[in-house]
């Protein structure tokens, strides 16, 4: 049986970023398969009492330099987004939709979402610029908000975070290898380490 990694993410979360940037290229050597599992971490945060640690004063510098540290050593573009935090519920949403009624065009949307939030930093708490962003990546930007809106997709997201919750998931990234969870992408190495077992 082909072992899976499944990846609990949102766009908001700068660490989610740059496991994404990692798994995919883990799980091919690994000859995993990678599921994508969209979810809104404000709900997850606001049903787990936990917070973003970059609102936390002593924490929050120190997690910014960490994040340099680890794209350094990726190889891979990031910048801290100016506008954050940003409610990412309609790129939540977004993915989603894409991934239930257009999945070929997923890793398309995941990339422009991921380059507009933390490569090349746009504020995506403005309507505006989400679409603009979506359009420079091929997307119609009203076919992309009517997705979002419809009702499934929203039922969906409700749905896939609860689901996060309930399986134990309390911020983002949150990696599962069965019934194996390992949160950060500071813990990529007990990934590989579970899918070679």
């Amino acid at each position: 049986m082909t072992k899976s990694v499944e990846f609990y993410f949102d766009f908001g979360s700068p660490a989610s970023y740059l496991a994404a940037t990692q798994l995919p290229r883990l799980c091919e050597e690994a000859g995993a398969e990678l599921a994508w599992k969209p979810m809104l971490l404000g709900g997850v945060f606001q049903a787990t009492g936990n917070h973003s640690p970059a609102t936390i004063p002593a924490k929050g510098p120190y997690m910014m330099k960490d994040l340099a540290r680890f794209a350094r050593r990726y190889g891979v573009a990031f910048q801290f987004n100016p506008s954050f935090p940003i409610n990412t519920l309609l790129l939540m949403r977004g993915a989603i939709g894409i991934q239930l009624h257009e999945p070929a065009r997923f890793p398309a949307y995941v990339d422009a979402m991921y380059r507009a939030m933390w490569v090349e930093p746009r504020n995506l708490n403005d309507p505006a610029t989400v679409g603009a962003v979506l359009q420079e990546s091929g997307f119609d930007p009203a076919k992309m908000i009517a997705l979002a809106s419809a009702p499934d997709v929203k039922d969906r997201l409700k749905v896939a975070t609860q689901e996060a919750v309930e399986r134990g998931v309390f911020g983002a990234p949150t990696m599962f290898v069965g019934k194996q969870m390992f949160w950060g992408q500071d813990r990529l190495d007990f990934v590989r380490e579970a899918l070679a077992a």
